[in-house]
């Protein structure tokens, strides 16, 4: 980024650099909300495109897999057509594929146009990052962060419950045209708030495109790798094995073209400083953290509770609404408590909460949730808008595309672990404790006697009893399951806050949100 981030800025930013900063701010914010929007409408979706299930979670994946690939080359893509112009055509293209979805004829071509919506709106995210960087001096940057905490942490939590809403009253179309009026005050913002540059064409010529090449199909296969593999039973199929393979090679061979070029696409140096090394170990578990327990609370929900996706929804709507109303607080609070002991407070609160929804029980519903989710609405909010500026507080302005493509692909890429990791777990889990379980189901055993004979009175034959009694051993077998994803989530955590805790104390004028001017 060094086109547009030669110096730091000092000076006040003016109304044409705040408009700047929320209009990319609002597209990020579009890009991260659809990811999660499709997800409670996807058989509404398989249903209107005759899909199976296997084959509709490639409307996800497509999306996944385009956006990891476009967010490093956003900081490139800059310094070639400019922060304006980049940001504008993205943002086009992201409304137009928007519109393509709804249009969609056939699985086939929902897949292509989600992913040309998700590699448009790739590049969103780490353009509001790095926008706050460039745009704003260090004592408004922790509202920057707070700006870019709501698009990390927020979408993500109403993206199941308005997408849900949207297809239960309106029809899945809706969740694509939704970003119509957005996506048009986003472009107006663009086109005033960003000062016109001209491209750098001459960079054409030292372009680093064998580490595009490697990282491109690096990235890529290594998304379709963690998606696909636990529904492919991971290296029993060959095609997971392959993915794997060239995802493994493609990346050893991205790090060594990076280390030995004097001009690298990304400059993986930034690992090296201590802020920013220690704050990616923890933006990994937080990807755990945010998109894990997106993932299994409304799988949980639905599979034992037998909740649909408005239901879901409202559930982890407790979770998102609050935050709204907490993120501008943070910055206050940076004011008086250091932003290292704010994130490390955060990861333990969203941790608990994780731990707290480790006890879970045929009973255990909505309603329970409710308290737990308010927790994490609490926690999020203090790590998202902190753990930016942690780990950006030393870096070079001319580092600054690199660190914001680095940082955004580790929490994507936190999440895809974590996912593929919940699911495999989920299922092996589930497998140990019904084998366990199912040794204590003896008819010598007198309580299986006494349930066997109450559930045969009930349901009036002992073979349907017997049914009855094996389904519930299943249900209860899988609740210890989601007890340990839940577990799993929350120690990722914990050690996404040891890894805070380790990190430099930061410059006076950033800590302070305002203190030293």
């Amino acid at each position: 980024m060094a086109g547009d981030a030669l110096v730091r800025p000092t000076a006040e930013p003016s109304r044409r650099d705040w408009i700047a900063v929320m209009s990319t701010m609002l597209g990020a914010f579009m890009a991260v909300l659809d990811i999660q929007i499709t997800n409670s409408s996807l058989k509404d979706i398989q249903g209107a495109l005759s899909a199976t299930l296997e084959e509709g979670s490639w409307i996800s994946t497509s999306y996944l897999v385009a956006e990891i690939i476009m967010i490093p080359l956003t900081a490139w893509l800059v310094q070639l057509l400019s922060a304006r112009r980049l940001a504008v055509w993205v943002s086009v293209g992201f409304l137009i594929a928007s519109l393509l979805c709804s249009l969609a004829w056939s699985l086939e071509s929902m897949i292509v146009f989600r992913a040309l919506q998700g590699f448009t709106g790739g590049a969103l995210i780490p353009l509001a990052f790095t926008m706050t960087l460039i745009k704003l001096p260090e004592h408004h940057r922790a509202k920057g962060m707070a700006l870019f905490a709501i698009t990390a942490t927020f979408a993500p939590s109403i993206g199941p419950t308005l997408g849900g809403w949207l297809t239960e009253n309106w029809g899945w179309e809706y969740i694509f045209y939704i970003n119509v009026p957005p996506g048009l005050i986003m472009i107006a913002g663009l086109l005033y708030g960003l000062e016109k540059k001209a491209p750098h064409w001459e960079l054409l010529k030292t372009t680093d495109y064998a580490g595009i090449a490697t990282l491109g199909l690096g990235l890529g296969c290594l998304q379709v790798f963690l998606e696909e593999g636990h529904r492919k039973d991971w290296l029993e199929s060959q095609l997971i094995v392959g993915l794997g393979s060239v995802a493994l090679v493609s990346l050893i061979l991205f790090v060594i073209l990076q280390i030995s070029r004097p001009n690298p696409l990304i400059n993986l140096g930034v690992l090296r400083e201590r802020n920013f090394g220690l704050a990616s170990i923890s933006s990994l578990g937080l990807g755990v953290g945010l998109y894990g327990s997106i993932y299994v609370l409304p799988l949980y929900l639905a599979q034992i509770q037998g909740y649909n996706a408005l239901q879901i929804g409202e559930v982890i709507m407790w979770m998102g609404v609050p935050q709204l109303f907490l993120i501008p607080l943070v910055p206050k609070l940076m004011k008086i408590i250091s932003p290292k002991w704010l994130c490390a407070l955060g990861f333990a609160l969203f941790g608990a909460a994780s731990f707290f929804s480790g006890v879970l029980n045929p009973d255990f519903a909505g309603e329970q949730f409710q308290h737990i989710q308010i927790v994490r609405a609490l926690g999020q909010p203090l790590v998202m808008v902190t753990v930016s500026l942690i780990a950006t507080a030393y870096i070079l302005p001319q580092d600054a595309g690199s660190a914001s493509s680095l940082f955004n692909i580790l929490r994507n890429l936190g999440g895809a672990i974590g996912i593929a990791l919940l699911a495999t777990l989920l299922d092996a889990r589930a497998k140990v404790y019904f084998d366990y379980l199912r040794e204590s189901i003896v008819p010598t055993n007198p309580q299986v006697e006494e349930r066997l004979h109450l559930l045969t009175q009930t349901l009036g034959s002992e073979q349907a009893a017997l049914a009855k009694l094996s389904q519930m051993v299943h249900e209860q077998a899988i609740i210890m399951a989601y007890n340990d994803a839940f577990h799993f989530i929350g120690i990722a955590l914990g050690v996404s806050m040891l890894a805070i805790l380790l990190t430099r104390k930061l410059p006076q004028n950033m800590a302070g949100g305002g203190a030293g001017h």
